[in-house]
């Protein structure tokens, strides 16, 4: 009762906030941020002392201090001793079902999906991507309401459909509750998954999500004809495809199928040389989810990932014992954590040089502790661990899935690009655990009000009580 108490308040404060910004509009005319080292989020060499020029929202000029010429009557901000990087993009999510530790179809409402795409922001990411789990027409209008301004700033809202078969698709914790939606598009033949991708692509939808996954032999399963047919009638629409595939042999199949995006990281068997020549032929991308599987955010005390819940919330998810498959919740490590780790050490660094193009996925709104915008961060770090460069980690978080998702407009700092960015208190290049220290977030320009959302999440605690 406390938690639907909880859920409901929230709401309401939600509500009272649809006509009200809650982001604060910075200076009208030219702004010139200058003195702040700069990544570029394209892999190339930072610009230390350097200077971007923001007019109407967008970048129009980028590089060294010395270089960029300000406008006259340009207001200037000082960001000296600061590190600028591109505001994250997050490619894989389940966004509107949780309510904090319920996950159910009563929770799927605009208010709630925009409370889950402004924590998105808080933690600087400008655009989330729900994959195969939102409602098709609810998920329409929410984004044409969020293209006419009728929601306050929060990170820009993307989905795809889902196909899998009857029963089948999204894992235990989410399939009551897109069952009960009828969200997926279920299909047992080629020909009902041709129909399928035709409905979408009428419908000017840019991808779907396929589960190809008999959860350990407890789900139905897409047969090959089935999701080979899928991805075929997909390409044929210019859409991309994204494959739900946890094991070798399943990841192998797609991907030589022809699966734009892979999903997941095998992690119960070490990859083989005929995956890895897969692989270096078709260069798909891959989001790793990598974090989905750890006992991080909210199950250790840390204030980064605290700050954005309620107390009596942190403690009901600490307290959570239940293990989820792939998923675990705050309770002691897998008796297989050990050999989980090293199945990833292993695959993780050749998957990447076997040409699998790495993308920011977190898949945050299915588990306890992983939460909208902080799993990102946790995202970031478990790739660095595993290897896998600070600069090469932003590439994957910011220029790389606005390639894959095709969005010009963002994704690095460059003219002409919307000005997404975050400004850091410290060097993530140095240590990757530096993108928390988050001192402002910019959407289209404009500064996100971080604190008036902190102000908002206590009273929403507070008047639960």
């Amino acid at each position: 009762m406390r938690v639907k108490l909880l859920a409901s308040s929230l709401a309401m404060v939600v509500l009272g906030t649809l006509a009200v910004s809650s982001q604060t509009r910075g200076p009208s005319g030219t702004v010139v941020y200058e003195g702040a080292r700069l990544i570029v989020g394209d892999g190339s060499a930072p610009i230390d002392n350097g200077a971007l020029v923001v007019q109407n929202g967008r970048f129009t000029a980028i590089g060294r201090q010395a270089d960029v010429k300000a406008p006259a009557g340009a207001t200037r901000v000082d960001l000296a001793g600061k590190t600028v990087m591109p505001a994250m993009i997050n490619v894989h999510v389940h966004i509107g079902y949780e309510g904090y530790s319920t996950w159910r179809a009563e929770n799927y409402t605009p208010e709630n999906v925009l409370d889950h795409l402004q924590r998105a922001a808080f933690y600087g990411t400008a655009v989330t991507q729900s994959v195969g789990t939102s409602p098709t027409e609810q998920a329409l209008q929410f984004q044409r309401d969020q293209q006419a301004g009728k929601f306050p700033p929060a990170s820009r809202f993307l989905f795809m459909p889902g196909m899998a078969p009857p029963n089948g698709g999204p894992d235990a914790v989410l399939r009551v509750a897109t069952n009960k939606l009828h969200v997926i598009n279920e299909v047992t033949s080629a020909q009902e998954a041709r129909a399928a991708v035709q409905k979408m692509a009428a419908q000017k939808i840019k991808a779907v999500k396929m589960w190809v996954d008999d959860r350990r032999g407890t789900y139905p399963k897409l047969a090959p004809e089935t999701w080979q047919a899928i991805i075929d009638e997909a390409h044929k629409h210019q859409m991309t495809v994204h494959a739900h595939a946890t094991t070798l042999e399943d990841q192998k199949a797609v991907v030589k199928g022809g699966a734009d995006v892979v999903v997941h990281m095998v992690q119960g068997e070490k990859l083989d040389d005929e995956y890895l020549a897969i692989l270096k032929e078709k260069k798909p991308y891959w989001a790793t989810v990598i974090g989905l599987g750890d006992p991080t955010g909210v199950c250790q005390p840390d204030p980064f990932f605290e700050v954005a819940l309620p107390p009596k919330v942190i403690a009901d998810i600490r307290a959570m014992t239940e293990r989820r498959p792939l998923a675990p919740s705050c309770g002691p490590p897998s008796p297989n954590a050990a050999r989980r780790e090293e199945i990833m050490a292993y695959n993780f660094p050749r998957m990447i040089a076997a040409g699998a193009r790495i993308v920011l996925g977190t898949d945050t709104g299915i588990q306890p502790g992983h939460t909208f915008g902080s799993g990102e961060h946790v995202e970031l770090a478990r790739w660095v661990n595993l290897g896998l460069s600070p600069s090469d980690a932003i590439v994957a978080a910011t220029s790389r899935p606005a390639q894959l998702l095709g969005l010009k407009d963002t994704g690095s700092l460059a003219a002409g690009k919307r000005a997404d960015f975050i400004v850091l208190d410290a060097n993530p290049l140095d240590d990757i655990l530096n993108t928390r220290k988050i001192a402002n977030v910019y959407l289209d320009g404009a500064k996100f009000d971080r604190e008036a959302m902190i102000a908002r999440w206590k009273r929403a605690a507070e008047s639960s009580q």
